[in-house]
């Protein structure tokens, strides 16, 4: 994955807010890149109404 992609959000890993559970299905473009926990690298995604949030890579796929 690289930033400027797009992805679709298809699974959530841990509990989270509602907010981010609307994000499930849904498309957006890589903004950057975070170092989460120790555990790996998140994806800073944001959506076509202008919203935001880190995923873990594998919550993600790419799309062509």
């Amino acid at each position: 994955m690289e930033i400027g992609q797009k992805v679709k959000v298809c699974r959530l890993r841990d509990r989270v807010s509602g907010e981010i559970i609307d994000k499930l299905g849904r498309v957006g473009v890589i903004k950057t890149f975070k170092m989460t926990d120790g555990s790996g690298v998140g994806a800073v995604v944001e959506f076509p109404d202008k919203s935001s949030t880190w995923f873990f890579e594998d919550e993600l796929r790419p799309l062509e």
